[in-house]
């Protein structure tokens, strides 16, 4: 009798959570009755519009000095002194080393010597020559005299003139033992100290490298410098550009520069064509611990080149935040008619970071949807509404040139 009743009890609560459960099902039930189907997704829209956007083309360069020189000994000599600091900018006609004078001094008295010895005896040879003249008139003259003493007073004058090239040939050789820069720049580290031999086979002393302005050189793929030719060459050429330039350490230079140069060969290996532009590098501090001023570019540096048009260009425009892709390339979702979201493919232009330049796919005017995408789908009913005012002010912001551009292309390594 008592397992009766324990089933009877299991039987019972059975009963109970089954009642239960079910009133729970038909409660859920009655509140999706209740909630109906949910709408349409919200999303924000922007009318695709027209934009002045500024074209650029971005480039790895490397800072150049225009001017470069070696310096070299040009005779053989102690070095007696060396009149700079190493890594300080110097001025044209500075004296940088000063090598032994001695011989070159003496070698020069003696040439001078040689020279005052003939020019007396030349003067010997002219009076010689004057009475052989004279006698020509009486009865005592030949002409066989005045020949000879002729003769020897031209061989006189020439020997002269072969001994005053030697004074002259000597002095060269001792002005060469100051040797002064013959440029105005930064200047390295000596390569000779005071009290060795330097000769003209020693090679490079110290080199002088010149510091304002610079050149940037920056290679461009051949068919993008036909792209550039074809965007410029009716705008202005090289006055239709501006170069800028980004340092190692991300920052842009306060500078800008110009184009003035493209070169006359294509290089076989990579197939581009360098192009290079002059660029201001003013004295930023001055210090005479450094040995001088500091400047922002430095010789053989590498830095961004950002190839600018000095001319907006007005471009069919939406926001970049709108712009999706796949392995087929961009897409937009516009709003069509009866509100549905649809794809469309678009080809982009040249572009900025929170403005997408569209050449083809869109038209004026169309809604393009920029917030809300996750949720679209092509075909399906959309809310329509307003771009958030972040999007609005950046699109203003971009307008009015205040946001950066961004990269078109990256060139490789000069």
């Amino acid at each position: 009798m008592s397992s009766m009743g324990g089933t009877e009890r299991s039987f019972g609560g059975l009963t109970r959570f089954l009642v239960s459960a079910g009133l729970a099902v038909a409660g859920v039930s009655a509140a999706h009755a209740q909630a109906g189907p949910p709408g349409p997704p919200a999303v924000g829209v922007f009318e695709a519009v027209k934009r002045p956007v500024t074209e650029t083309n971005e480039f790895l360069g490397r800072i150049e000095a225009p001017n470069r020189v070696n310096v070299v000994a040009r005779v053989t000599a102690f070095l007696d002194k060396r009149n700079f600091v190493e890594g300080a900018e110097v001025k044209a006609g500075d004296l940088l080393y000063q090598l032994e004078r001695g011989p070159f001094e003496a070698d020069l008295a003696s040439k001078k010597a040689q020279v005052a010895q003939l020019q007396a005896t030349l003067v010997n040879a002219k009076l010689t020559t004057d009475r052989a003249k004279a006698l020509m008139g009486g009865p005592a003259g030949q002409q066989s005299n005045v020949d000879a003493a002729v003769a020897n007073q031209q061989s006189l004058e020439a020997q002269v003139q072969a001994a005053q090239a030697q004074v002259d040939l000597s002095q060269i050789n001792l002005d060469y033992t100051e040797i002064h820069s013959p440029i105005d720049g930064r200047i390295g580290r000596t390569a000779v100290t005071e009290g060795n031999v330097v000769t003209p086979s020693s090679g490079t002393l110290t080199t002088i490298v010149s510091q304002d302005p610079m050149y940037v050189t920056f290679p461009v793929s051949v068919r993008e410098s036909l792209d550039l030719r074809e965007r410029y060459v009716t705008r202005g050429g090289f006055k239709a550009v501006v170069i800028r330039l980004r340092l190692p350490d991300g920052r842009l230079y306060e500078q800008t520069g110009e184009l003035n140069f493209v070169n006359n060969t294509i290089a076989q290996n990579t197939d581009t064509i360098s192009l290079r532009g002059t660029i201001p590098n003013p004295s930023t501090y001055t210090s005479a611990a450094t040995g001088g001023s500091l400047r922002e570019l430095t010789d053989n540096e590498f830095v961004t080149v950002l190839l600018e048009g000095v001319q907006p260009v007005e471009v069919l425009a939406i926001p970049r935040s709108a712009v999706l892709s796949d392995q087929q390339g961009e897409y937009v979702y516009v709003v069509g008619a009866e509100n549905k979201a649809e794809q469309k493919r678009i080809q982009l232009g040249q572009s900025t970071s929170t403005i997408a330049a569209v050449t083809s796919g869109i038209a004026l005017g169309d809604k393009v949807i920029v917030e809300g995408l996750q949720k679209v789908k092509p075909g399906e009913v959309v809310a329509p509404g307003p771009a958030s005012a972040l999007i609005q002010s950046s699109m203003k912001v971009s307008a009015d040139g205040g946001a950066g551009s961004a990269p078109k292309s990256t060139g490789s390594n000069p």
